[in-house]
């Protein structure tokens, strides 16, 4: 066989293959139970899981090719995953407190074949108090703006 032969033979065997293989995921529709959540507070150090069940709503199967979050202080597995139609799973993550204090806000974003956008977001938000043994109350550890007050509780003019 001559070599001018073999090549064209050769492509069009793996044609199919190849044009079989485009790697589409199409787009699908999901549910996720309480995507914002507000938690309870928790003493700096503490650790919080949270888990988010996510459904599949759709026909076709949801891929979720990537997991970003606001801070490093919030641990997942960072695996692909891929939930078929029907059914569901939670992604649970590890928040860390022990570098905050005050009112933390995290986001956590997932890339996927999701129907309406490419995004799905997440978001949490959690009071971080410091330790008991740190001497004061927690409202104390807080900065207050102090009034000057006149004597007998009078307002004097122009003065907080």
């Amino acid at each position: 066989m001559k070599k001018s032969n073999f090549l064209p033979i050769l492509f069009a065997s793996f044609l199919p293959l190849w044009i079989s293989c485009s790697g589409r995921v199409e787009p699908t529709t999901v549910e996720i139970e309480d995507p914002i959540r507000h938690y309870y507070p928790i003493v700096e150090g503490e650790e919080l899981w949270i888990d988010y069940e996510i459904r599949n709503t759709g026909k076709n199967a949801l891929v979720i090719s990537e997991i970003q979050t606001s801070c490093g202080c919030i641990a997942h597995d960072d695996t692909k995953r891929i939930i078929s139609p029907g059914n569901s799973e939670r992604l649970v993550f590890r928040y860390d407190s022990s570098k905050n204090r005050g009112l933390v806000r995290h986001q956590i974003r997932l890339y996927g074949n999701f129907e309406t956008q490419s995004v799905a977001l997440l978001e949490f938000d959690v009071q971080v108090i410091p330790p008991s043994d740190n001497g004061s109350d927690y409202e104390e550890s807080l900065p207050v703006k102090k009034r000057k007050i006149a004597p007998d509780n009078y307002y004097v003019d122009g003065e907080f």
